[in-house]
């Protein structure tokens, strides 16, 4: 096994600060991290069904958003992207993709509950970007797994 594709569709969830809500108990403060971490920890039993890997890895992630009305056109032109429209999300709203990787790496690992991976201790490299979606592609995520040697 030498590379993982994991295709997830959801709402990609950053993972925010933690509130403590009494008696050592923390709790997440989004509302949208546990469904997200829900749909790559079902992606990722759909796309392998292999021992979760103990070894260095390189994680590749394309975090997918829905464009808002905005970046359309109005009228006939609804359906139509101005010229105008971004590639990429920006907006602070969505999160930093430094904590949108956290919470889809938790996801990931088995000492989170996820299955491919023995702990996110052991990835090594990434790389990661979030933009907006292209035609026929849903919000959610695009990962890539590759052992290292």
């Amino acid at each position: 096994m030498n590379e993982i594709f994991i295709p997830v569709i959801g709402i990609p969830a950053p993972q925010g600060s933690k509130r403590h809500v009494g008696h050592g108990i923390m709790i997440e403060n989004s509302k949208r991290v546990k469904p997200w971490r829900q749909d790559v920890k079902e992606a990722a039993l759909t796309h392998y069904d292999g021992e979760a890997i103990d070894q260095a890895v390189e994680i590749e992630i394309i975090f997918l958003f829905a464009r808002p009305k905005s970046h359309y056109g109005t009228g006939k032109n609804a359906k139509k992207l101005k010229p105008s429209a971004p590639v990429f999300v920006t907006s602070k709203g969505i999160g930093d993709v430094d904590k949108l990787q956290r919470s889809t790496y938790d996801a990931l690992s088995e000492s989170s509950g996820g299955s491919v991976l023995k702990d996110d201790s052991l990835i090594v490299k990434n790389r990661n970007m979030k933009r907006y979606c292209v035609e026929g592609e849903n919000p959610g995520a695009k990962i890539t797994v590759r052992t290292l040697h």
